[in-house]
């Protein structure tokens, strides 16, 4: 675990990466490092050979541009749709459509659903503070509870885990 300046106040702790599925929503990978790592870094880890396409927040901006993702060639076929910082979206008059700015709402509802377990891991499992353990012990901890967030997620919607 490490410390970590945002903003004015320091934070230590650990951070949490998951691999998610679009259509389904289920987590596939989970990954853990420390604070102060930044999330590009891990994102070649959180991907799969069969993804087609994949989301991401603009802390991912620049990802096909790291070696690891150019070096595999499954991981540089893939289409990269990653959301761009508000920042630099031009100026647009009251009367315009805005299409810069649909086009990326429309990135990150696709993106939501990775956020959902994130939600029921928080809430509905208790995990609000990690416990100072060491990064090994809070990702055992993690993936436990991202599976069982993934039955749950299953269970709601009605699924069963017996193929028919």
């Amino acid at each position: 675990m490490h410390s970590v300046k945002k903003g004015n106040q320091w934070h230590f702790g650990m951070k949490c990466h998951t691999g998610a599925d679009a259509g389904s929503g289920f987590v596939h990978t989970v990954e853990a490092t420390a604070a102060n790592v930044h999330d590009v870094t891990i994102a070649a880890r959180l991907l799969r050979e069969d993804d087609k396409a994949v989301y991401g927040d603009s802390a991912y901006l620049g990802i096909e541009k790291r070696e690891e993702i150019k070096s595999n060639p499954e991981l540089s076929a893939i289409e990269y749709r990653i959301n761009r910082r508000p920042g630099r979206f031009p100026r647009v008059s009251d009367n315009a459509i805005d299409w810069e700015r649909y086009i990326e709402n429309r990135k990150s509802a696709v993106r939501c659903k990775v956020e959902h377990p994130y939600r029921i891991v928080k809430n509905i499992f208790g995990f609000r503070k990690t416990v100072y353990r060491g990064l090994r012990k809070n990702l055992n901890r993690l993936h436990v509870l991202f599976a069982s967030a993934n039955l749950y997620m299953l269970a709601r919607a009605g699924g069963s885990l017996c193929p028919a």
